[in-house]
């Protein structure tokens, strides 16, 4: 897998296509990536001795390697000079 943690990736396909972030962790065994910010999911959690209260939390799910791209200093320069 080429894309490492701290890159910036732009994602191709899915509801988030076209935004881009920042990699948080790297699922090797799986070819997924976990993006910041991108593809959230509403995890609901039972009260326990870490989370008192439990609820309904944001968190990021992963994606498929095949659906990211790894951005590049030159891929921004091209895209503001086309914008």
């Amino acid at each position: 897998m080429k894309i490492k943690v701290n890159d910036e990736v732009l994602i191709l396909a899915g509801k988030d296509k076209g935004k881009t972030g920042k990699v948080i962790k790297t699922l090797k065994n799986k070819d997924k990536v976990v993006v910041e910010g991108i593809n959230m999911i509403k995890k609901h959690q039972k009260p326990n001795n870490e989370n008192q209260n439990g609820g309904i939390f944001d968190m990021e799910s992963p994606i498929h390697v095949s659906n990211v791209k790894k951005i590049d200093s030159k891929d921004t320069k091209k895209k503001a000079k086309k914008d």
